[in-house]
């Protein structure tokens, strides 16, 4: 028997939160009965789109959603479902967004459509009026609603819909993320870290990540700790192009590292002394997850939820009112004298861990498609 396919769909598969902790899923279920296939949202190819082909996913494409094009765009959804008619659940990880994907597949009456409430966006700015409108339009059309917290759900689905969203933990493979001594020394031998405090930092270049913030604490940090690197993992975004431009100002003296995306994050993450988020907001911080599997201090953003500091002692969580200088004073409090430890018995405590995860998720997809 042909696996049951799952359609997800996204804006790009690069290396963000929710793209990560799908791909962390596609690789422990039993893909000989289910498969993911991918609908994406941009012509350039995602870093992790090899990846996807290697396992036996399918990926498709649809053009980004512009108000000018917002027709085009419609027909294009319609089209694509009648040339796929063998898709019966479908999982958006689009936010609201997802909107015209969901109507269409209500249209044709499929039987899972899904919406993952990844994130919950703090304040107001220029696009705030159309995810009100959006999120509250998309809601009639879902049958199902998941969800990393309680927080991102009520922001998506409202305090009514959060109350039956199906909960799915961004899991991580504990067991690739844990602390080796080997590994960091090699990686800072062939990286050129030696003798340096490397502050690291993994995500795409979009605004909640906050990196005009980051370099401002860098920024500081080498005004008393000139021997220091500033890695920055990651692709994609909004603030990309800014923010290479900006590394390459002499200021710097090439202290700024922009390693791009990277399929090598877990061996990356031994070489790092501490981890730097100073998120604006984010539905649960799996980057910050990492760094913890990996044994890293981290110094945090108070806007990052607290449930994502899992490892006792290894997250300090500051305030984004705080000046740079004070971020600096927390880094070289923290990274004087820390001694990594294995930290994988405290992921899977706290159910992090990504093997059993994995096992709830796919029960859910294979009952939902007639394949239990």
């Amino acid at each position: 028997m042909n696996p049951q396919r799952v359609l997800m769909v996204f804006t790009i598969m690069n290396r963000g939160g929710a793209e990560t902790m799908v791909m962390n899923y596609y690789r422990h279920i039993d893909r000989s009965r289910l498969q993911f296939d991918f609908l994406v949202h941009r012509e350039s190819p995602g870093i992790y789109e090899e990846e996807i082909r290697s396992l036996g996913g399918r990926i498709y494409r649809l053009p980004p959603i512009t108000l000018s094009g917002l027709a085009e765009y419609q027909k294009k959804v319609a089209e694509f479902f009648d040339a796929h008619p063998e898709y019966r659940l479908v999982h958006g990880h689009c936010s609201e967004l997802g909107y015209w994907i969901y109507r269409e597949a209500a249209a044709r009456k499929l039987p899972f459509i899904a919406a993952h409430a990844h994130s919950s966006p703090l304040g107001v700015d220029r696009n705030s009026l159309q995810r009100f409108l959006l999120k509250h339009l998309m809601r009639p059309y879902l049958t199902h609603r998941f969800t990393c917290n309680e927080l991102c759900g009520c922001w998506l689905f409202g305090r009514r819909g959060v109350r039956d969203a199906i909960v799915v933990r961004n899991a991580i493979d504990a067991e690739k993320f844990r602390y080796s001594p080997e590994v960091r020394d090699q990686v800072r031998k062939e990286m050129g870290w030696d003798g340096k405090l490397v502050v690291g930092h993994t995500g795409n270049f979009s605004w909640p990540k906050n990196h005009e913030f980051l370099l401002r604490v860098f920024r500081a940090l080498l005004a008393v700790q000139p021997e220091s690197l500033l890695v920055l993992v990651g692709s994609g975004g909004e603030g990309e192009e800014k923010i290479r431009a900006e590394a390459q100002n002499p200021e710097w003296r090439g202290k700024i590292r922009l390693l791009g995306g990277r399929d090598d994050v877990a061996a990356l993450l031994q070489g790092m002394d501490v981890f730097a988020f100073p998120s604006w907001f984010e539905g649960f911080g799996i980057a910050m997850l990492e760094a913890q599997a990996a044994g890293l201090p981290v110094v945090a953003s108070d806007r990052v939820p607290e449930d994502g500091a899992v490892a006792p002692g290894h997250v300090n969580f500051l305030s984004l009112r705080e000046s740079p200088g004070a971020w600096v004073e927390k880094i070289l409090e923290i990274t004087d004298g820390w001694r990594r430890t294995d930290t994988s018995e405290a992921i899977r405590a706290a159910g992090l861990d990504i093997v059993h995860n994995a096992e709830k998720l796919q029960e859910i997809y294979l009952e939902q498609g007639g394949r239990a």
